[in-house]
């Protein structure tokens, strides 16, 4: 069917809302609620949940809103609704997206061919950003969820993994190639893309005010680049946004995303990036497994909240037993990290995900991580 932006779902639950906000807010403000919370990486499973599609989830911020806060309702998670999507900033920037049934937008082109061209990058003011793609769909969807689910409201700077973006500029293979040959060319996509996105969380940030700021690691990890060369380019560009970021208003809580494999890489972020007492981190896997919330909660528990997740394959596999198992290792290992816990999946729940692995993953956070039992 051709979804409207005008569907109507039923109205959030005010008991259930009023809950799942003390439970959110005890991991940064102290104290105890029931249980630890849990924030799965729900993006168009959510529409796929109401009915839809995955392409409705892209193409319809509107729509993808009123899915988000209704399905954080279904599964009892967090009381906000977060919409976001691949490459933002990047077409403000010359990558032309296309709309696919079954995925993600995908980039169609590169704006950087040669070194010299990169000298040819028009970055996008404050008048470009506010009339281009990116910012317009956000606020498309702030807007509503504002206006209709205000005590859901969270407003969103998000600029994710910059290395990521500022590869996508040239053509990931083309970038890889240039870690080792053109370091300086690199260093300068990755300044560009990240001058675009802090120019983008800055129009956000004086629209709504202070606003979550989104980024992470997701390109450049162990099976991609070596520590070196990790350490070279990731954690000064994370630096550098999120503190630019924090300057133009946005912040203070930072989401951290490391998704795919940092077992080799985990250990150059501590003391190397910023961390402020709202900050969230998140990272997929160690090798082929999740990453142990035990590591986590050692490396940096002392820093922020930590986000230990269940690996997303298990979400399309029909044994809701290997969710609630997962789940109830890393609740277990990880609970009583000193600055708050939350259980995550390590990268985006898949669309068509299995309903009872959602539940199984709650499930296993109320019988591990309800406060009392440890």
């Amino acid at each position: 069917m051709d979804a409207p932006d005008d569907i109507i779902l039923p109205p959030v639950d005010g008991d259930w809302l009023k809950r799942a906000k003390r439970r959110y807010n005890a991991t940064f403000m102290g104290g105890e609620f029931d249980r630890v919370p849990v924030d799965p990486m729900m993006l168009a499973h959510s529409t796929v949940c109401c009915g839809f599609t995955i392409r409705d989830f892209y193409e319809k911020p509107i729509l993808a809103a009123k899915c988000l806060a209704y399905t954080q309702e279904v599964y009892d998670l967090l009381p906000v609704t977060k919409y976001y999507f691949a490459h933002p900033w990047l077409p403000e920037l010359g990558i032309d997206l296309k709309f696919m049934d079954m995925t993600a937008p995908v980039p169609t082109n590169v704006i950087v061919n040669e070194p010299e061209d990169v000298d040819l990058i028009h970055i996008p003011d404050k008048n470009d950003i506010m009339n281009g793609y990116t910012y317009n769909r956000l606020v498309g969807a702030m807007d509503y969820i504002k206006a209709n689910i205000p005590d859901m409201f969270v407003p969103l700077a998000y600029c994710p993994e910059p290395v990521g973006a500022g590869a996508e500029l040239c053509g990931l293979e083309q970038f890889l190639m240039w870690t080792e040959t053109e370091p300086d060319l690199c260093k300068k996509l990755i300044d560009i893309y990240i001058e675009t996105a802090v120019t983008g969380a800055e129009c956000i940030a004086n629209r709504y005010g202070m606003a979550l700021i989104n980024t992470g690691a997701v390109f450049e990890n162990s099976d991609t680049m070596s520590p070196a060369t990790i350490k070279r380019l990731s954690p000064p560009a994370l630096t550098s946004l999120v503190k630019k970021c924090l300057t133009k208003g946005a912040g203070p809580q930072v989401f951290y995303h490391f998704c795919g494999n940092h077992k080799d890489d985990y250990h150059l972020y501590p003391g190397n990036i910023i961390f402020t007492p709202f900050t969230i981190m998140q990272i997929g896997y160690y090798g082929q497994e999740s990453f142990p919330a035990k590591i986590m909660k050692e490396t940096f528990g002392h820093f922020c909240a930590i986000m230990p997740s269940v690996d997303t394959k298990l979400f399309v596999m029909p044994d809701p037993m290997a969710v609630y198992n997962s789940a109830a290792k890393q609740v277990v290992d990880g609970r009583d990290s000193k600055n708050g816990f939350i259980l995550g999946t390590a990268c985006e729940v898949p669309p068509f995900a299995h309903p009872a692995n959602i539940h199984s993953m709650v499930r296993a956070a109320k019988d591990f991580g309800s406060y009392g039992m440890w």
